[in-house]
Protein backbone atom coordinates (compact mmCIF):
# COMPACT_ATOMS: atom_id res chain seq x y z
CA UNK A 1 0.00 0.00 0.00
CA UNK A 2 1.38 3.69 -1.05
CA UNK A 3 1.14 5.97 1.64
CA UNK A 4 1.60 9.71 1.73
CA UNK A 5 4.92 10.68 2.40
CA UNK A 6 4.45 11.80 5.60
CA UNK A 7 2.82 9.04 6.49
CA UNK A 8 5.23 6.24 4.41
CA UNK A 9 7.39 5.41 8.36
CA UNK A 10 3.57 4.18 9.64
CA UNK A 11 4.59 0.94 6.85
CA UNK A 12 6.82 -0.09 9.44
CA UNK A 13 5.05 -1.69 12.82
CA UNK A 14 8.30 -0.59 14.88
CA UNK A 15 7.86 3.11 14.11
CA UNK A 16 4.43 2.63 14.85
CA UNK A 17 4.83 1.08 18.85
CA UNK A 18 7.40 4.05 19.13
CA UNK A 19 4.80 6.74 18.10
CA UNK A 20 2.14 5.04 19.73
CA UNK A 21 4.34 4.99 23.12
CA UNK A 22 5.98 8.56 22.55
CA UNK A 23 2.55 9.68 21.99
CA UNK A 24 1.07 8.46 25.46
CA UNK A 25 4.16 9.65 26.98
CA UNK A 26 3.57 13.49 25.34
CA UNK A 27 0.03 13.50 26.24
CA UNK A 28 1.12 12.88 30.15
CA UNK A 29 3.78 15.32 30.43
CA UNK A 30 1.45 17.95 29.17
CA UNK A 31 -1.44 16.76 31.82
CA UNK A 32 1.47 17.67 34.51
CA UNK A 33 1.79 20.96 33.46
CA UNK A 34 -1.82 21.73 34.50
CA UNK A 35 -2.00 19.63 37.18
CA UNK A 36 1.13 20.31 39.05
CA UNK A 37 0.14 23.95 39.21
CA UNK A 38 -3.36 23.55 40.36
CA UNK A 39 -1.51 20.57 43.04
CA UNK A 40 0.64 23.28 44.15
CA UNK A 41 -2.24 25.31 44.56
CA UNK A 42 -4.38 22.95 46.54
CA UNK A 43 -1.52 22.20 48.90
CA UNK A 44 -1.32 26.53 49.78
CA UNK A 45 1.39 27.03 47.81
CA UNK A 46 1.90 29.82 45.47
CA UNK A 47 4.30 31.49 42.94
CA UNK A 48 7.41 30.80 44.93
CA UNK A 49 6.27 27.01 45.77
CA UNK A 50 5.29 26.75 41.99
CA UNK A 51 9.02 28.19 41.05
CA UNK A 52 10.41 25.15 43.07
CA UNK A 53 8.89 22.52 41.47
CA UNK A 54 9.32 23.79 37.98
CA UNK A 55 13.68 24.94 39.14
CA UNK A 56 13.72 21.06 40.37
CA UNK A 57 12.62 19.78 36.83
CA UNK A 58 14.88 22.08 35.08
CA UNK A 59 17.29 20.78 37.04
CA UNK A 60 16.53 17.08 36.40
CA UNK A 61 16.86 17.59 32.76
CA UNK A 62 20.04 20.27 33.03
CA UNK A 63 22.10 17.76 34.95
CA UNK A 64 21.19 14.45 33.24
CA UNK A 65 20.89 15.42 29.55
CA UNK A 66 24.62 14.38 28.55
CA UNK A 67 24.78 11.55 29.98
CA UNK A 68 21.70 10.66 28.82
CA UNK A 69 23.62 10.66 25.44
CA UNK A 70 26.57 9.05 27.02
CA UNK A 71 23.45 6.06 27.74
CA UNK A 72 21.87 6.13 24.32
CA UNK A 73 25.59 5.50 22.58
CA UNK A 74 26.85 2.10 24.98
CA UNK A 75 23.43 1.02 26.02
CA UNK A 76 19.99 -0.56 23.82
CA UNK A 77 17.87 2.30 23.11
CA UNK A 78 15.13 0.04 23.77
CA UNK A 79 15.74 -0.39 27.50
CA UNK A 80 16.66 2.90 28.13
CA UNK A 81 12.75 4.03 26.66
CA UNK A 82 11.01 1.41 28.97
CA UNK A 83 13.34 2.13 31.82
CA UNK A 84 12.30 5.96 31.76
CA UNK A 85 8.81 5.16 31.58
CA UNK A 86 9.22 2.89 34.45
CA UNK A 87 10.67 5.71 36.52
CA UNK A 88 8.04 8.31 35.41
CA UNK A 89 5.21 5.81 36.15
CA UNK A 90 6.83 5.06 40.04
CA UNK A 91 6.98 8.55 40.59
CA UNK A 92 4.02 10.12 39.67
CA UNK A 93 1.58 7.22 40.81
CA UNK A 94 3.45 8.14 44.52
CA UNK A 95 2.28 11.97 44.20
CA UNK A 96 -1.10 10.87 42.69
CA UNK A 97 -1.71 8.31 45.45
CA UNK A 98 -0.27 10.69 48.45
CA UNK A 99 -2.55 13.55 46.60
CA UNK A 100 -5.41 11.24 46.65
CA UNK A 101 -5.31 10.01 51.25
CA UNK A 102 -4.40 13.58 51.43
CA UNK A 103 -0.97 12.69 52.61
CA UNK A 104 0.92 14.85 49.68
CA UNK A 105 3.18 18.04 50.60
CA UNK A 106 5.77 20.05 48.43
CA UNK A 107 8.88 17.27 48.96
CA UNK A 108 7.47 14.41 47.02
CA UNK A 109 5.69 16.41 44.05
CA UNK A 110 9.48 17.98 44.14
CA UNK A 111 11.00 13.96 43.42
CA UNK A 112 8.02 13.69 41.15
CA UNK A 113 9.26 16.53 39.22
CA UNK A 114 12.93 15.99 39.29
CA UNK A 115 12.29 11.96 38.05
CA UNK A 116 9.98 13.80 35.12
CA UNK A 117 12.89 15.89 34.14
CA UNK A 118 15.37 13.58 34.66
CA UNK A 119 13.07 10.90 32.33
CA UNK A 120 13.32 13.62 29.28
CA UNK A 121 17.02 13.77 29.42
CA UNK A 122 17.75 10.36 28.87
CA UNK A 123 14.46 9.73 26.16
CA UNK A 124 15.23 12.09 24.03
CA UNK A 125 18.60 11.15 23.17
CA UNK A 126 17.53 7.43 22.91
CA UNK A 127 14.23 8.15 20.84
CA UNK A 128 16.86 10.08 18.57
CA UNK A 129 19.31 7.66 18.08
CA UNK A 130 16.44 4.77 17.71
CA UNK A 131 14.95 5.72 14.48
CA UNK A 132 17.84 5.34 12.54
CA UNK A 133 17.91 1.66 13.58
CA UNK A 134 14.10 0.53 12.27
CA UNK A 135 13.74 2.81 9.73
CA UNK A 136 15.73 3.48 6.12
CA UNK A 137 17.32 7.12 5.92
CA UNK A 138 14.67 8.39 3.14
CA UNK A 139 12.09 7.95 5.80
CA UNK A 140 14.03 9.57 8.75
CA UNK A 141 12.37 13.29 7.37
CA UNK A 142 9.31 11.94 7.34
CA UNK A 143 9.87 10.62 10.94
CA UNK A 144 10.92 13.94 12.25
CA UNK A 145 8.22 16.20 10.84
CA UNK A 146 5.77 13.54 12.15
CA UNK A 147 6.90 13.87 15.55
CA UNK A 148 7.37 17.97 15.13
CA UNK A 149 3.68 17.78 14.25
CA UNK A 150 2.70 15.29 17.23
CA UNK A 151 4.29 16.88 19.95
CA UNK A 152 3.14 20.33 19.71
CA UNK A 153 -0.81 18.91 19.37
CA UNK A 154 -0.04 16.07 22.40
CA UNK A 155 2.12 18.07 24.79
CA UNK A 156 0.94 21.35 24.40
CA UNK A 157 -3.05 20.95 23.30
CA UNK A 158 -4.55 17.98 24.61
CA UNK A 159 -2.48 16.98 27.83
CA UNK A 160 -3.27 20.38 29.20
CA UNK A 161 -6.88 20.37 28.09
CA UNK A 162 -7.37 16.92 29.61
CA UNK A 163 -5.97 17.78 32.80
CA UNK A 164 -7.86 21.44 33.17
CA UNK A 165 -11.07 19.04 32.70
CA UNK A 166 -9.87 16.42 35.59
CA UNK A 167 -8.89 19.40 37.56
CA UNK A 168 -12.04 21.17 37.23
CA UNK A 169 -14.54 17.79 37.79
CA UNK A 170 -12.50 16.36 39.90
CA UNK A 171 -9.32 17.29 42.06
CA UNK A 172 -5.68 17.48 40.93
CA UNK A 173 -5.01 13.78 42.43
CA UNK A 174 -7.23 12.02 40.25
CA UNK A 175 -5.25 14.13 37.07
CA UNK A 176 -2.25 13.24 38.56
CA UNK A 177 -3.41 9.05 38.72
CA UNK A 178 -4.20 9.85 35.43
CA UNK A 179 -1.32 10.98 34.22
CA UNK A 180 0.75 7.92 35.85
CA UNK A 181 -1.82 5.62 33.78
CA UNK A 182 -0.50 7.62 30.38
CA UNK A 183 2.99 6.27 31.03
CA UNK A 184 2.27 3.20 32.14
CA UNK A 185 0.28 2.61 28.62
CA UNK A 186 3.24 4.02 27.31
CA UNK A 187 5.72 1.55 28.99
CA UNK A 188 3.40 -1.54 27.95
CA UNK A 189 3.01 -0.35 24.48
CA UNK A 190 6.99 -0.55 24.40
CA UNK A 191 7.36 -3.34 26.30
CA UNK A 192 5.15 -5.53 23.82
CA UNK A 193 5.54 -4.03 20.28
CA UNK A 194 9.04 -2.85 20.34
CA UNK A 195 10.96 -6.80 19.55
CA UNK A 196 14.01 -7.86 21.02
CA UNK A 197 16.11 -7.59 18.69
CA UNK A 198 16.35 -3.96 19.18
CA UNK A 199 18.17 -4.80 22.52
CA UNK A 200 21.34 -5.18 20.66
CA UNK A 201 24.76 -2.91 20.43
CA UNK A 202 23.39 0.63 19.00
CA UNK A 203 24.51 0.56 15.54
CA UNK A 204 22.41 2.11 12.23
CA UNK A 205 20.33 -0.48 10.79
CA UNK A 206 19.27 1.24 7.61
CA UNK A 207 22.69 1.64 5.93
CA UNK A 208 26.81 0.70 6.34
CA UNK A 209 27.86 2.88 8.26
CA UNK A 210 30.12 4.47 6.17
CA UNK A 211 32.30 7.27 7.16
CA UNK A 212 31.01 10.94 8.47
CA UNK A 213 27.34 8.85 8.90
CA UNK A 214 27.21 8.93 4.99
CA UNK A 215 25.28 6.61 3.44
CA UNK A 216 25.48 4.69 0.12
CA UNK A 217 23.40 6.61 -1.50
CA UNK A 218 24.73 9.85 -0.95
CA UNK A 219 27.87 10.00 -2.70
CA UNK A 220 31.04 12.08 -2.46
CA UNK A 221 31.82 13.14 -5.54
CA UNK A 222 35.51 12.28 -6.69
CA UNK A 223 38.08 15.23 -7.11
CA UNK A 224 41.04 17.28 -5.23
CA UNK A 225 37.93 19.33 -3.25
CA UNK A 226 36.26 16.01 -2.36
CA UNK A 227 37.30 15.42 1.28
CA UNK A 228 34.49 15.81 3.40
CA UNK A 229 35.04 18.30 6.26
CA UNK A 230 33.94 16.07 9.08
CA UNK A 231 36.64 14.14 11.25
CA UNK A 232 35.94 10.40 11.25
CA UNK A 233 34.94 8.64 14.50
CA UNK A 234 35.99 5.42 14.56
CA UNK A 235 32.50 2.94 15.23
CA UNK A 236 32.42 0.80 18.29
CA UNK A 237 30.84 -2.68 17.06
CA UNK A 238 30.38 -3.42 21.25
CA UNK A 239 29.79 0.41 22.66
CA UNK A 240 30.49 -1.05 26.33
CA UNK A 241 33.89 -3.02 25.04
CA UNK A 242 36.13 0.00 26.33
CA UNK A 243 34.43 1.30 29.50
CA UNK A 244 36.20 -1.11 31.80
CA UNK A 245 39.99 -2.63 31.53
CA UNK A 246 38.86 -6.10 33.13
CA UNK A 247 42.07 -7.12 34.39
CA UNK A 248 42.89 -4.11 36.55
CA UNK A 249 39.33 -4.87 38.47
CA UNK A 250 39.95 -8.78 38.85
CA UNK A 251 43.65 -8.93 39.81
CA UNK A 252 43.22 -6.17 42.56
CA UNK A 253 43.07 -8.10 45.94
CA UNK A 254 41.28 -5.61 48.27
CA UNK A 255 37.49 -5.51 47.14
CA UNK A 256 37.20 -2.61 48.13
CA UNK A 257 40.10 -1.13 45.94
CA UNK A 258 38.45 -2.61 43.39
CA UNK A 259 35.37 -1.00 43.76
CA UNK A 260 36.97 2.44 43.66
CA UNK A 261 39.17 1.45 40.50
CA UNK A 262 35.86 0.23 38.86
CA UNK A 263 34.19 3.32 39.44
CA UNK A 264 37.19 5.62 38.58
CA UNK A 265 37.37 4.07 35.56
CA UNK A 266 33.89 4.12 34.65
CA UNK A 267 34.08 7.79 35.36
CA UNK A 268 36.91 8.32 33.22
CA UNK A 269 35.20 6.49 30.78
CA UNK A 270 32.08 8.10 30.58
CA UNK A 271 33.87 11.66 30.55
CA UNK A 272 36.06 10.32 27.24
CA UNK A 273 32.70 9.36 25.65
CA UNK A 274 31.84 13.10 26.52
CA UNK A 275 35.41 14.75 25.25
CA UNK A 276 34.82 12.63 22.18
CA UNK A 277 31.52 13.97 21.65
CA UNK A 278 32.57 17.09 21.92
CA UNK A 279 35.63 16.93 19.64
CA UNK A 280 33.56 16.03 17.06
CA UNK A 281 31.23 18.91 17.20
CA UNK A 282 34.11 21.22 17.54
CA UNK A 283 35.84 19.51 14.41
CA UNK A 284 32.43 19.18 12.00
CA UNK A 285 32.03 22.82 10.92
CA UNK A 286 28.47 22.51 9.69
CA UNK A 287 27.82 20.79 13.14
CA UNK A 288 29.31 23.20 15.10
CA UNK A 289 28.00 26.45 13.26
CA UNK A 290 24.24 25.30 13.68
CA UNK A 291 25.14 24.88 17.38
CA UNK A 292 26.42 28.28 17.97
CA UNK A 293 23.50 29.74 15.99
CA UNK A 294 21.51 27.52 18.44
CA UNK A 295 22.53 29.41 21.41
CA UNK A 296 22.17 32.71 20.06
CA UNK A 297 18.66 31.88 18.81
CA UNK A 298 17.63 30.86 21.61
CA UNK A 299 19.02 33.45 23.92
CA UNK A 300 17.03 36.02 21.70
CA UNK A 301 13.93 34.32 21.19
CA UNK A 302 12.75 32.31 23.61
CA UNK A 303 12.54 34.69 26.86
CA UNK A 304 10.79 37.53 24.58
CA UNK A 305 8.06 35.02 23.57
CA UNK A 306 7.77 33.72 27.04
CA UNK A 307 8.30 36.60 29.12
CA UNK A 308 7.52 39.89 27.17
CA UNK A 309 4.72 38.48 25.36
CA UNK A 310 1.96 39.00 27.83
CA UNK A 311 2.64 42.33 28.09
CA UNK A 312 2.58 43.48 24.27
CA UNK A 313 -1.04 41.21 24.35
CA UNK A 314 -1.95 43.59 26.96
CA UNK A 315 -0.64 46.86 26.09
CA UNK A 316 -1.24 46.45 22.16
CA UNK A 317 -4.19 44.58 22.41
CA UNK A 318 -5.72 45.32 25.45
CA UNK A 319 -6.38 41.33 25.86
CA UNK A 320 -5.94 39.34 29.04
CA UNK A 321 -4.36 35.35 29.46
CA UNK A 322 -7.52 34.13 27.60
CA UNK A 323 -5.93 36.35 24.22
CA UNK A 324 -2.30 35.13 25.19
CA UNK A 325 -3.15 31.49 25.32
CA UNK A 326 -4.79 31.89 21.79
CA UNK A 327 -1.42 33.10 20.41
CA UNK A 328 0.44 30.46 21.68
CA UNK A 329 -1.77 27.82 20.38
CA UNK A 330 -1.36 29.53 17.00
CA UNK A 331 1.83 29.72 17.54
CA UNK A 332 1.97 25.86 18.27
CA UNK A 333 -0.06 25.34 14.95
CA UNK A 334 2.45 26.79 12.92
CA UNK A 335 5.04 24.86 14.20
CA UNK A 336 3.11 21.24 13.47
CA UNK A 337 2.10 22.71 10.27
CA UNK A 338 6.11 23.11 9.17
CA UNK A 339 6.82 19.76 10.22
CA UNK A 340 4.24 18.28 8.77
CA UNK A 341 4.80 19.80 5.41
CA UNK A 342 8.41 19.60 5.73
CA UNK A 343 7.65 15.66 6.48
CA UNK A 344 6.07 15.78 3.48
CA UNK A 345 8.15 16.98 0.66
CA UNK A 346 11.92 15.11 -0.04
CA UNK A 347 15.09 16.65 1.88
CA UNK A 348 16.10 19.46 -0.74
CA UNK A 349 19.75 19.74 -2.00
CA UNK A 350 20.31 22.29 -0.24
CA UNK A 351 19.36 21.78 3.13
CA UNK A 352 22.09 23.07 4.98
CA UNK A 353 21.24 26.43 3.29
CA UNK A 354 17.83 26.28 3.60
CA UNK A 355 17.71 25.58 7.20
CA UNK A 356 19.68 28.02 7.80
CA UNK A 357 17.28 30.81 6.08
CA UNK A 358 14.20 29.67 7.76
CA UNK A 359 16.14 29.79 11.18
CA UNK A 360 17.42 33.01 10.54
CA UNK A 361 15.09 34.87 8.37
CA UNK A 362 12.28 33.05 9.70
CA UNK A 363 11.85 35.18 12.70
CA UNK A 364 12.05 38.80 11.11
CA UNK A 365 7.94 39.23 11.14
CA UNK A 366 8.87 39.63 15.23
CA UNK A 367 9.58 43.27 14.58
CA UNK A 368 6.09 43.34 13.41
CA UNK A 369 4.95 41.62 16.26
CA UNK A 370 6.59 44.77 18.51
CA UNK A 371 4.19 47.32 16.76
CA UNK A 372 0.86 46.29 15.65
CA UNK A 373 -2.07 46.95 17.65
CA UNK A 374 -4.21 43.95 15.35
CA UNK A 375 -4.52 40.38 16.98
CA UNK A 376 -5.02 39.04 13.12
CA UNK A 377 -1.44 40.57 12.26
CA UNK A 378 0.11 39.45 15.46
CA UNK A 379 -1.16 35.71 15.24
CA UNK A 380 0.01 35.68 11.82
CA UNK A 381 3.44 37.21 12.51
CA UNK A 382 3.68 34.35 14.96
CA UNK A 383 2.41 31.51 13.35
CA UNK A 384 4.94 32.15 10.31
CA UNK A 385 8.04 32.17 12.75
CA UNK A 386 6.56 29.23 14.11
CA UNK A 387 6.38 27.73 11.07
CA UNK A 388 9.88 28.31 9.85
CA UNK A 389 10.98 26.95 12.93
CA UNK A 390 9.11 23.79 12.87
CA UNK A 391 10.60 23.37 8.65
CA UNK A 392 14.45 23.91 10.09
CA UNK A 393 13.73 21.49 13.14
CA UNK A 394 12.82 18.96 11.36
CA UNK A 395 15.66 19.08 8.73
CA UNK A 396 18.04 19.55 11.60
CA UNK A 397 16.74 16.40 13.41
CA UNK A 398 17.28 14.76 10.14
CA UNK A 399 20.82 15.65 9.41
CA UNK A 400 21.86 14.36 13.01
CA UNK A 401 20.62 10.72 12.02
CA UNK A 402 22.11 11.14 8.32
CA UNK A 403 25.38 12.78 9.04
CA UNK A 404 26.01 11.73 12.51
CA UNK A 405 28.06 8.87 12.65
CA UNK A 406 25.68 6.42 14.75
CA UNK A 407 28.17 5.72 17.46
CA UNK A 408 28.17 9.26 18.41
CA UNK A 409 24.34 10.14 17.47
CA UNK A 410 23.22 9.88 21.38
CA UNK A 411 25.68 12.02 22.57
CA UNK A 412 25.43 15.15 19.90
CA UNK A 413 21.73 14.48 20.36
CA UNK A 414 21.81 15.25 24.02
CA UNK A 415 24.47 18.13 23.35
CA UNK A 416 22.15 20.05 20.73
CA UNK A 417 19.50 19.33 23.83
CA UNK A 418 21.67 20.85 26.39
CA UNK A 419 22.31 23.49 24.18
CA UNK A 420 18.17 24.51 24.16
CA UNK A 421 17.59 23.73 27.91
CA UNK A 422 19.84 25.19 29.45
CA UNK A 423 19.70 28.66 27.68
CA UNK A 424 16.11 28.66 28.12
CA UNK A 425 16.10 30.23 31.34
CA UNK A 426 18.74 32.38 31.05
CA UNK A 427 16.62 34.17 28.15
CA UNK A 428 13.85 34.44 30.22
CA UNK A 429 15.76 35.92 33.62
CA UNK A 430 17.45 37.97 31.23
CA UNK A 431 14.21 39.33 29.37
CA UNK A 432 12.49 40.92 32.14
CA UNK A 433 15.36 43.19 33.45
CA UNK A 434 16.33 44.42 29.30
CA UNK A 435 12.44 45.21 29.20
CA UNK A 436 13.73 47.88 32.06
CA UNK A 437 16.10 49.42 30.06
CA UNK A 438 14.76 49.21 26.18
CA UNK A 439 11.40 49.45 25.29
CA UNK A 440 9.68 46.34 24.88
CA UNK A 441 8.95 46.83 20.51
CA UNK A 442 12.78 47.57 20.66
CA UNK A 443 13.48 44.89 21.72
CA UNK A 444 11.31 42.48 19.43
CA UNK A 445 12.81 44.86 16.30
CA UNK A 446 16.34 43.70 17.51
CA UNK A 447 15.32 40.04 17.26
CA UNK A 448 14.45 40.20 13.51
CA UNK A 449 17.58 42.32 12.43
CA UNK A 450 20.31 40.35 14.53
CA UNK A 451 18.71 36.51 13.70
CA UNK A 452 19.10 36.85 9.86
CA UNK A 453 22.47 38.83 10.43
CA UNK A 454 23.43 35.42 12.92
CA UNK A 455 21.99 32.97 10.54
CA UNK A 456 24.52 33.98 7.34
CA UNK A 457 27.42 34.51 9.64
CA UNK A 458 26.95 30.69 10.55
CA UNK A 459 26.19 29.64 7.21
CA UNK A 460 29.33 31.30 5.77
CA UNK A 461 31.62 30.29 9.08
CA UNK A 462 30.47 26.77 8.47
CA UNK A 463 31.41 26.71 4.85
CA UNK A 464 27.41 25.33 4.41
CA UNK A 465 27.08 25.90 0.57
CA UNK A 466 30.54 23.73 -0.14
CA UNK A 467 29.62 21.23 2.38
CA UNK A 468 25.84 20.34 0.98
CA UNK A 469 27.67 20.28 -2.28
CA UNK A 470 29.77 17.80 -0.81
CA UNK A 471 27.43 15.56 0.71
CA UNK A 472 24.29 15.42 -1.09
CA UNK A 473 21.32 13.41 1.18
CA UNK A 474 18.11 13.91 -1.22
CA UNK A 475 15.55 11.20 -0.24
CA UNK A 476 14.03 8.88 -2.19
CA UNK A 477 10.34 9.55 -2.13
CA UNK A 478 9.23 8.54 0.56
CA UNK A 479 6.35 6.13 -0.07
CA UNK A 480 5.75 2.74 1.15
Amino acid sequence: MRLPAAFAPFADARYRVLVAGLSASMVGSGMWAVAMVYQVIALGGGALELSLVATVTSVGMLAFVLLGGVAADRLPRRRILLAVEIANLLAVTLSGVLSVTGALSLAPLCVTGFVLGLSVAFFYPAWSALLPQILPDHQLLAANGMEGTVRPLLQQAAGPAVAGVLVAALAPGPAILAIAACHAAAFVVLLVGLPRSLDTAPLRVSGSPLPHGETSESPVPAGPESAAPETTVPERAVPDATVLPVDVVVTTPDPDASSRVGVASQLRSVVADLREGVAFTVRTPWLLWTLLFAVVWVLMFMGPLEVLMPFLVRDQLGGGSQTFGFLLAIYGTGGAVGSLLTASVPLPRRYLTLMMAVWGFGVVPMAVVGFTRSFAVMAAALFVCAFTSGVGQVIWGTLLQRRVPPALLGRISSLDFFVSLALMPVSMAVAGPLSTVVDVPVIFVAIAVLSPVAGVAAWLAGRMRRDEVLHPLQSAPATA
